[in-house]
């Protein structure tokens, strides 16, 4: 029997270009032990299986083709955005790290976090955007490496590209956990185009709470 998947992309431009894929599944449609044999057929960086458990609050579990994480940025952006294109929109989203909260605010949805949810992350700074765009992912076969540099630092503006082999993704277009944990070790809001376009917007509290926002755009549902 063939199980219906939702696909929206998470951190598109304001044009709706670019922006990652995302696979959206009713989690009564896939048995926990199969989901991440499931997540590894449809090859998204990130598939989330949902479950909306009442007015206003939704739960999730998250996997990439080759793990399961418990908090992950652009899913959650993601699933919270088309939750409330569905009519459930939601102030809580659960996953397994904790309960999220979310706000939606023109065309952005935003997700509140904290850095140490987010996997750790090698950064590298380079000198400019150029040498962003010339990195090789050849030469990453594992972990997670985030290249990046600024392209206006008095107003937070950054390029950046990802690189995550150990699960699964060769290069993400657009990493929201990453980008949260950036935004945690720089003390500061950052506006991040990564991949080939998409855009990224974060800001920090005083307490180290991160907001991660941005936009998303619906693609061509598919059966599996």
């Amino acid at each position: 029997m063939a199980t219906d998947v939702s696909v929206v992309r998470v951190f598109t431009d304001a044009r709706g270009n670019f922006g990652n894929p995302l696979g959206i599944v009713a989690a009564g449609a896939v048995e926990e032990r199969d989901r991440q044999r499931f997540a590894a057929e449809l090859g998204f960086s990130e598939t989330v299986f949902v479950e909306c458990t009442a007015s206003g609050t939704a739960s999730a579990t998250i996997y990439t083709p080759a793990a399961e994480l418990p908090f992950a940025g652009h899913p959650t952006v993601g699933l919270a955005w088309w939750l409330r294109e569905q009519g459930h929109p939601v102030t809580t989203l659960t996953v397994p790290a904790a309960q999220l909260n979310i706000r939606y605010d023109g065309e952005h949805t935003w997700v509140r976090a904290r850095a140490d949810w987010a996997p750790q992350v090698s950064f590298r700074q380079v000198h400019d955007a150029a040498e962003v765009s010339a990195t090789d992912p050849g030469a990453y076969d594992s972990g997670h490496h985030y290249i990046w540099a600024w392209t206006d630092e008095e107003n937070g503006a950054l390029r950046s590209r990802m690189f995550a082999p150990v699960m699964g993704i060769a290069e993400d277009e657009a990493t929201g956990s990453a980008a949260v944990r950036l935004t945690g070790e720089l003390g500061r809001g950052l506006n991040i185009v990564q991949g080939a376009g998409s855009e990224l917007r974060t800001t920090i509290d005083d307490d180290g709470w991160v907001e991660l926002g941005g936009r998303t755009a619906a693609d061509a549902s598919i059966s599996v």
